[in-house]
């Protein structure tokens, strides 16, 4: 059965009518047209509506980027309700429609910035209810555009406007968000608990990853360490059965593997029969041959092929992995992932390198030949002078001079209008594109970009203002460029919700309502500049 917000307007409107009859009189004071208005800007009513609604957008997505890989997806990393909203109107305004175009939070920023502890590492610090906590407020604030956007819409319509259409074929600012669960805070039940409380506030996809919950590393450091496949299979368990019982038949699990970059166990799994799981795990950690005489009292013994072993093991009881192993693990983990439940892989790399990353994913495609994976495009790595680095070993290869570059100083400024440089840009650009057709990426996103715009953002502005520009930094710099480029949030007390709550307050009290958008509103100084018409902008030019 479909919420009322689910249906068309005008069906909506009947369905209000049909309940005003049946009340009566008592009802009077309700308006059937404002109450269809207020439900068709209000399409999704709990956090499950949506966890639904953009798993099937998911899922879709997938099946078409199947059959054909330049249909992959993106997101940016968010870490404010507020920040994914004006991402989204801003995708909108760019590209006409949200498609293919998602959310990602991440683990990283939420430790960063939102927990009560105050800025923290990613290392699982944070409080776990700040995830969940989190997945809502961006769905307030994208559910908040929704009804500003419909709200403009509808009184634009009472004014005589022919929107009509637009307001039928609204498209929703609500996307699929792919939700960072870090390594699931604790043992299987407490990754139930947690995932259920973020499809509870509409994820949609979960995203976990295969370290020790209790020793978890930011996947762009050091000191990683893995858990055998058992354990991890219990958490992808844990989540699918999340899923089920809210309801979500067709959640997404991205399951990611750290294995490239961790050369630490912290258990060794009990193998069963030769060749299970476990044994090929055990068969990845480093050993030395040795006799039971030469034994030390309480050491760790392994028979291997035959022959009696010692993992090595350091003095905080971890243990190491062979070096060399790293790339046979990653297969093997993300192997193993999608026979046991999960929908896309995350590989945690060391560089932005599309043969690298493609030689790992051919060789889990020659066991799931549909598999898909979800790439961290992170600002952890140094994308100028990976990209520089990699040009310079391919005209190294074709023969180039290269005696005009200093290779321990491919960043210098000199070279940004180079061959070399021009080449590594034009590769950064189309690693996306590349990456989806030979590395096998659905989705590309970036974890920490928002992180990063608001610092340059706040340096740029900071030192421009408290200068000798003074509030011609802001002016210039910032509002100008607002109403220049239509950004909706020049008029921050309608983003807010200043008309939207005027419009409500008439519904609910008529000519009682005691109203924000008077001619004294200075907002109306922008009511035309954020539409861009060139007179206007020539105007507040003029003014400021």
């Amino acid at each position: 059965m479909k919420y009322l917000g689910q249906r068309s307007y005008s069906s909506v409107l009947e369905t209000v009518k049909s309940l005003k009859e049946k009340y009566g009189s008592a009802w009077n004071a309700i308006t059937s047209e404002s109450a269809a208005r207020m439900i068709a800007q209000n399409r999704f009513k709990t956090g499950l509506d949506i966890a639904r609604y953009t798993a099937e957008i998911m899922r879709k997505d997938m099946a078409e980027y199947d059959a054909d890989t330049s249909k992959y997806t993106q997101s940016l990393g968010c870490w404010h309700g507020f920040v994914a909203q004006q991402k989204m109107i801003a995708v909108k305004k760019h590209h006409k429609t949200t498609s293919k175009k998602y959310l990602y939070l991440s683990g990283w920023m939420v430790a960063a910035l939102r927990s009560e502890f105050g800025p923290l590492p990613d290392q699982s610090m944070h409080e776990k209810t700040a995830v969940p906590a989190l997945i809502k407020e961006i769905y307030d604030f994208l559910r908040q555009a929704d009804a500003i956007e419909l709200n403009d819409l509808f009184r634009r319509l009472e004014s005589g406007e022919d929107v009509q259409s637009q307001i039928d074929n609204f498209e929703t600012h609500i996307v699929p968000i792919i939700a960072d669960i870090d390594a699931g805070f604790g043992n299987e039940e407490a990754t139930y608990l947690l995932s259920k409380k973020m499809i509870q506030a509409g994820a949609c996809a979960i995203q976990i990853e295969n370290q020790v919950s209790d020793a978890k590393q930011c996947g762009h450091q050091d000191g990683k360490v893995t858990v055998p496949h058992e354990d991890f299979i219990a958490k992808l368990n844990a989540i699918r059965y999340a899923f089920l019982e809210l309801g979500v038949n067709d959640g997404i699990i991205v399951a990611r593997t750290d294995s490239e970059g961790a050369g630490l166990t912290q258990k060794l799994p009990v193998s069963k029969k030769p060749g299970d799981l476990a044994s090929q795990y055990l068969a990845f950690v480093e050993a030395e041959e040795i006799s039971v005489e030469d034994a030390s009292e309480d050491d760790v013994l392994l028979k291997r092929k035959g022959k009696l072993v010692r993992p090595v093991r350091l003095t905080n009881g971890l243990y190491k992995f062979k070096e060399g192993s790293n790339i046979d693990r990653v297969v093997l983990d993300c192997i193993t992932s999608l026979q046991n439940g999960a929908d896309l892989l995350w590989i945690e790399t060391a560089t932005p390198h599309v043969g690298q990353i493609s030689h790992m994913v051919n060789r889990v495609k020659e066991v799931v030949p549909n598999a898909k994976l979800v790439y961290n495009n992170s600002p952890s790595f140094n994308w100028t002078l990976n990209f520089r680095n990699q040009v310079y070993e391919e005209m190294i290869s074709e023969g180039e001079n290269m005696t005009a570059y200093d290779r321990n100083n491919l960043m210098d400024a000199q070279y940004d209008d180079s061959e070399l440089c021009y080449r590594a840009d034009v590769k950064i650009r189309t690693f996306q594109s590349d990456g989806a057709r030979d590395a096998g990426i659905f989705h590309h996103l970036i974890t920490l970009p928002t992180y990063h715009t608001t610092a340059l953002h706040m340096n740029d502005l900071t030192k421009g203002y408290f200068g000798k520009e003074g509030m011609l930094a802001y002016v210039k710099g910032v509002q100008r460029q607002e109403i220049r480029k239509g950004v909706s949030c020049v008029k921050h007390q309608r983003m807010a919700g200043s008309n939207l709550g005027d419009d409500h307050k008439t519904f609910f009290a008529g000519d009682n309502a005691l109203k924000a958008g008077g001619v004294k509103n200075t907002s109306n100084q922008f009511e035309q500049g954020v539409q861009g018409p060139q007179s206007v902008i020539k105007k507040i030019s003029v003014a400021v």
